[in-house]
């Protein structure tokens, strides 16, 4: 049996996507001739502002929202339902389910990390494990979005990022216990569970929903035990998506660098064609060492690199041949924006396309996107050769998101208080009200 996929990953640069702008390209590496694809998973990074994405919640409904009107405008012919959506900070992932086969997906677990200051989620990961049914059993699927730490020099500091990763996404029952967007926020519920995490009793339906609704799965069992699950699993094939950060120099560019920077160009051996400079890209070499991302694999690129473009805001996307490429001349051109899977030598995954999107105004990323076909009744049957987690999961992975959910619920409060035009007015009217309880009170003591 074989269930079509397709992933996206995008740092949205804490805009909003513009949906009628976004859709047409939505399905841009599917293969001319496809079928819609049966699971559709988003991996969002600086999915929205640091204050309202730190507070979570209803403060994100209209960038989950924005991101499920894209998918209701490019499925077309095709119905999908929005299974789960989890955020931790300012990264998010998003998993969809065409109508037809949303009932096949069982369980879930979601997991969540941060890595930025004080392990708060303004870069961090956060991942979704399900169970999808086959004619003749369950078998996980692991999906993680991921954003890694910035900079050219920053190499030592992602390598880290990703321990810390393997040590602490730790996944555990996602309830579900009603569909509403107080859910949306950071992943909160940290259970004990095995790994098949929450059941959905055989025959389930799907809830229709609202537009401010997701459409998620009811009649949830949850089956506790004492095992916690990491995200490599010897029965799960794993997906791991993000902006990377991986960049193509340790050292930031010199203005006599600029003239190298890649431009469009159709023959390999032109000096301005893109490979030149993927043969520096530094997490193919981290990937040959063995020193990071241990187990996972990823298609040939073919496209130019994904980061950091210089937009003018005015032209909503541009496509390749229409302009020259404009790079911002003080960060090296990279492809920071990657996905990766468990490796292919049991043929349980077969590669259809991988490929970036066009460039939008709204972001100074590309969206890479992949599009593969999952061969489910094998996963279960093989040990998979990078299923074994080169680090041990940290024992006090859950007191230590905890504690840097209350610094975030801080510091968003802070931020929503100062940057926002609604923080400001709130903090104004504060002040007014304050000041005519205090006039009222010395008037009412001088009568």
């Amino acid at each position: 049996m074989a269930v079509s996929l397709y992933l996206l990953t995008f740092n949205c640069a804490r805009n909003l996507v513009q949906p009628n702008v976004f859709a047409p390209y939505l399905f841009h590496a599917l293969p001319p001739g496809s079928d819609s694809p049966s699971i559709l998973v988003l991996c969002l990074q600086e999915l929205a502002p640091i204050g309202l994405a730190f507070l979570g919640g209803s403060y994100l409904t209209p960038y989950f929202n924005a991101f499920r009107r894209v998918v209701d405008l490019a499925g077309k012919e095709s119905t999908y339902i929005n299974i789960i959506s989890r955020n931790v900070g300012l990264t998010a992932i998003m998993v969809f389910a065409k109508e037809d086969v949303a009932a096949n997906i069982t369980w879930l677990q979601s997991a969540g990390i941060g890595l930025g200051v004080s392990e708060m989620g303004n870069k961090g990961a956060v991942g979704v494990r399900l169970g999808y049914r086959t004619a003749h059993e369950t078998v996980p699927l692991t999906f993680v979005s991921a954003h890694l730490a910035p900079m050219e020099d920053a190499l030592e500091r992602r390598i880290q990022d990703y321990k810390n990763i393997v040590q602490g996404l730790v996944f555990v029952s996602d309830e579900q216990k009603r569909p509403s967007m107080e859910d949306e926020g950071t992943v909160e519920d940290e259970g004990t569970v095995e790994d098949e995490g929450t059941v959905v009793d055989e025959g389930t339906v799907v809830d229709e929903g609202t537009e401010e609704t997701p459409l998620l799965a009811s009649r949830l069992e949850i089956v506790e035990t004492n095992t916690h699950r990491g995200i490599y699993s010897p029965t799960s094939l794993l997906f791991f998506a993000g902006d990377l950060n991986y960049r193509t120099s340790g050292l930031r560019p010199s203005p006599d660098d600029v003239p190298r920077f890649p431009q469009p160009a159709k023959n390999e051996d032109d000096p301005n064609h893109f490979s030149h400079l993927l043969a520096e890209d530094q997490l193919q070499q981290q990937l040959r060492v063995g020193k990071t991302l241990y187990g996972l694999q990823e298609a040939p690129i073919t496209f130019p690199p994904t980061y950091k473009y210089q937009q003018d805001g005015k032209t909503p996307v541009v496509t390749d041949g229409e302009h020259a490429w404009k790079w911002a001349t003080h960060r090296w051109p990279s492809w920071c924006d990657r996905i990766l899977f468990s490796p292919t030598e049991s043929h349980d995954i077969e590669v259809h396309h991988y490929t970036s999107l066009p460039l939008f105004a709204t972001s100074d990323h590309r969206p890479v996107a992949l599009a593969a076909s999952i061969l489910l009744p094998s996963v279960r049957d093989r040990t998979h050769p990078g299923a074994t987690p080169a680090f041990p999961i940290d024992p006090n992975w859950r007191a230590r998101r905890d504690a840097a959910r209350k610094k975030e619920v801080v510091v968003g409060l802070l931020a929503y208080l100062s940057l926002t035009r609604e923080g400001n007015a709130l903090v104004l009217a504060t002040i007014v009200g304050a000041l005519a309880g205090w006039l009222i009170m010395r008037s009412a003591l001088m009568g």
